[in-house]
C-alpha cells in the first residue's frame, strides 16, 4: 500500500489544482471573471472616494481667492489648510489601498490561472498542437503586470467625469458646457488613436510570440543546430520574424505617440480655454476669480484620463490579446478534462476499439486496438519500428486524445481523468527520459515536496539507491541545467524511480532498457517483478528479448493493429520462427546481414 506521506501531499497539491480548476460547479474562467469583478467594484468605490477628494485642491484654490484675499483673514487660512492637509492625506491612504487592490486581484487571477493555462500548453504541445508553452505564460505575466499598473484605473477615474461636470455646472454652466466639448473632442481623438494602433500592436504582439515560439524550440535542439551548422540559417529565420514583429511595433508606437502627443497638446489648449472663459466670466461679473482657477484644475481632471488612456492602450491591446489566448487555451483544455477527482483505482485496464490519428493527418497511427489486463499482469508490446508502440503508450497514460475509442483505467477513461489524482496512480517512462531542473530527489518525488522514506523506496524499488550513493551530492545532486551530468543510463534509471514513486497501479515502460547496461537491466527486471507481485499492470514496450521473458502476456504491433495477443508461451513460439527468417533473409540479401551499399552512380 501506498505510505500515507504520499497519499497526504498528492491530496494538497491535487485539492489545490481542483479549487484551481472548479469551485462549487462554477467553471475556471468564470472563477477569474468573477473574481476580477469583485476586485474592480472594490477598486471603483475607492475611486469615488479618491476622486470626490481631488476636489481638495480645486476647492481650496476656490476658497482661498474668493475669502481669503478679500478678508485677509489668516484664521480662515489656517482652517483651510488644515483641513486639506487632512483630506489630502486620506487621498494618499485610498489611493495605496486601491493600488493594492490592484496588484493584489492580479496576483490572485493569475495564481488561479497559472496551473490550467500550463496544463493546457503542455497537453496542446504533447498533441503535436500548437502549444506555446512559453508564450502562455509570457501572457500571464503580461495580464498580472497590466493589473498591478495605473492603466487599469483610467476607465474607473473617466467614470467620475458626470460629477466633476456637476461640480462645474455649479461654478458657472459655461464652465461645463466647455469641459464636456473638450471631453468629447478627447474622445473622439482617443477613437482615433484605438483605429490607428490596436491592429498594429495585436499583430506585433502575435508576431513576438511567434518568434519567441521560434527561439525556444532552437534552444531545445541545440544540439543538432550545433553539429550541423545549422544555426545561421536558424538566426535568418528568428531574425525575420524579429524584424516583423518590430516593424509593426514601430509603425504601431509611431502612430499611437503621434496621438498622444496631439491629445497632450490639445489638453493644455483646452485647460488655457478654460481660464480664458473664466477670465471673461470675472470681467463681466458672471462669476469670481476663484471660480475661475478652480475650473480650471476640475477640467484638467476631466481631461487627464483620457491622456492616461492614449498612453496606455498599447497596455489594454497587450492585455487584452494575451486574456484571449489564455482564454481559449485554458477552454480548449477543459471541455476535455473533467475536474472530479476520483480515488485509488483498481488495477484493471481496458483498452476499447483504440484509434488515434494525429491533429493535421488523415491516417491513423493505430487502428482499432483492443485488450484487456489484469492485476498484476505484465504485458510486452512488441513490434517493428513504426508501428506505433510509443503512441500507444501515450494513449494508455492520457497524453493524447484517442480519435475513437478509449483507454479506461478502472471502468474511467485515462484521457479525461483529472491530471493531478490520475498521476498519483500512474507511472510512466517515455523513451526519451527528460529530467527536470532539480535535484535527483526532487525528480524522483515528481517535484513534489515529498518525505524521505518516500524518495528512498522508490530509488531502492529501481535498483538506483546505490547509483545516486555515489554521485557527487547523493540525492541531491543537481541533474540539469549547470548541475551534474548525468549518463543516459543513469538518467533512465532515475526515470524508473520516478515512475515507480507512489506505488502506481499502472506502470507504462517505453523501451525502458534501451540505455542500461547488463546490471541496469538485471535491476529493471527486478523492479518489473516487485510492481507485478504487488498487483499493479505493468506495460512494456520491448525491443531486447530479456525483458519479454518476464511478460504475462504479449501484444504484437504492425501498422498500428494488433497482429498477435495473448500469453507470452503461445506468442513467443510464433514470434520466433518469424525473426529468424528475417535475419535468414537479411543474410541472404547483404551476406552476414549487412545489405551492401549500391554502386556510387546508382544512388
Amino acid at each position: 500500500m501506498r505510505s500515507p506521506s504520499v497519499t497526504q501531499a498528492a491530496s494538497r497539491e491535487r485539492d489545490g489544482a481542483e479549487r484551481g480548476r472548479h469551485a462549487e460547479g462554477v467553471p475556471l474562467l468564470e472563477q477569474a471573471r468573477r473574481q476580477l469583478s469583485a476586485g474592480l467594484v472594490y477598486a471603483a468605490l475607492l475611486t469615488g472616494f479618491i476622486n470626490l477628494l481631488h476636489l481638495t485642491v480645486p476647492l481650496f484654490m476656490l476658497q482661498l481667492y474668493d475669502r481669503v484675499l478679500n478678508s485677509h483673514n489668516l484664521d480662515t487660512l489656517a482652517m483651510l489648510i488644515l483641513v486639506a492637509a487632512g483630506a489630502l492625506v486620506v487621498f494618499g491612504v485610498l489611493d495605496f489601498i486601491r493600488a493594492r487592490v490592484f496588484m493584489t486581484v492580479a496576483a490572485g487571477l493569475v495564481q488561479r490561472l497559472n496551473l490550467p493555462t500550463l496544463q493546457s500548453a503542455v497537453a496542446r504541445t504533447l498533441e503535436g498542437r500548437d502549444g506555446r508553452t512559453g508564450q502562455a505564460m509570457r501572457d500571464l505575466g503580461e495580464l498580472r503586470s497590466f493589473l498591478g499598473s495605473n492603466a487599469v484605473a483610467v476607465p474607473l477615474e473617466a467614470a467620475w467625469m458626470p460629477v466633476f461636470l456637476l461640480v462645474l455646472f455649479l461654478l458657472h454652466p459655461a464652465y461645463a458646457l466647455a469641459a464636456l466639448i473638450c471631453g468629447l473632442i478627447l474622445v473622439v481623438l482617443s477613437f482615433f488613436s484605438d483605429m490607428l494602433s490596436r491592429r498594429l500592436l495585436s499583430e506585433a504582439s502575435d508576431a513576438g510570440g511567434d518568434a519567441a515560439t521560434s527561439v525556444s524550440s532552437a534552444i531545445r535542439n541545440a544540439e543538432v543546430i550545433e553539429a550541423m551548422g545549422m544555426l545561421p540559417a536558424v538566426s535568418r529565420r528568428w531574425r525575420k520574424g524579429q524584424r516583423r514583429m518590430l516593424e509593426l511595433l514601430d509603425r504601431g508606437n509611431r502612430n499611437g505617440k503621434a496621438m498622444t502627443a496631439a491629445i497632450k497638446a490639445a489638453r493644455n489648449g483646452m485647460q488655457i480655454s478654460i481660464l480664458s472663459l473664466g477670465a471673461v466670466l470675472v470681467l463681466n461679473g458672471d462669476a469670481s476669480a476663484g471660480t475661475m482657477v478652480a475650473a480650471s484644475v476640475i477640467a484638467g481632471r476631466i481631461l487627464y484620463p483620457f491622456e492616461q488612456l492614449v498612453d496606455g492602450w498599447r497596455q489594454w491591446v497587450f492585455a487584452a490579446a494575451a486574456w484571449r489566448r489564455i482564454r481559449d487555451l485554458v477552454n480548449d483544455d477543459q471541455s476535455r478534462r473533467q475536474s472530479f477527482v476520483l480515488p485509488r483505482p483498481a488495477a484493471e485496464l481496458e483498452v476499447d476499439r483504440l484509434v488515434y490519428v494525429p491533429p493535421g493527418g488523415d491516417r491513423p497511427i493505430i487502428k482499432g486496438v483492443s485488450f484487456a489486463l489484469e492485476p498484476g499482469d505484465v504485458l510486452a508490446v512488441v513490434g517493428p519500428s513504426g508501428a506505433g508502440k510509443s503512441t500507444l503508450a501515450r494513449l494508455l497514460v492520457g497524453v493524447l486524445s484517442p480519435s475513437a475509442g478509449g483507454v479506461y483505467l478502472d471502468s474511467h477513461n485515462v484521457f479525461t481523468w483529472e491530471r493531478g489524482s490520475f498521476g498519483d496512480n500512474v507511472g510512466y517512462l517515455p523513451q526519451n527520459v527528460a529530467l527536470l531542473d532539480g535535484t535527483v530527489r526532487e525528480n524522483i518525488a515528481r517535484m513534489r515536496d515529498a518525505d524521505a522514506a518516500d524518495v528512498l523506496a522508490a530509488a531502492r524499488a529501481a535498483g538506483v539507491h546505490e547509483m545516486i550513493g555515489r554521485l557527487p551530492f547523493g540525492y541531491d545532486t543537481p541533474v540539469t541545467g549547470s548541475g551534474f551530468l548525468l549518463s543516459g543510463g543513469q538518467r533512465q534509471r532515475v526515470g524508473l524511480a520516478r515512475a515507480l514513486f507512489g506505488e502506481p497501479v499502472l506502470l507504462v515502460l517505453d523501451e525502458p532498457n534501451a540505455s542500461l547496461d547488463f546490471e541496469g537491466e538485471q535491476a529493471l527486471i527486478r523492479s518489473i517483478q516487485e510492481v507485478k507481485e504487488r498487483g499493479a499492470i505493468t506495460i512494456v514496450i520491448a525491443h531486447r528479448p530479456a525483458i519479454t521473458q518476464i511478460a504475462d502476456k504479449i501484444l504484437v504491433l504492425k501498422d498500428g493493429r494488433v497482429d498477435q495477443f495473448g500469453p507470452r508461451t503461445d506468442i513467443i513460439k510464433t514470434l520466433v520462427p518469424q525473426e529468424a527468417g528475417a535475419q535468414r533473409a537479411a543474410g541472404g540479401r547483404g551476406g552476414g546481414g549487412v545489405t551492401p551499399l549500391p554502386p556510387r552512380g546508382s544512388r
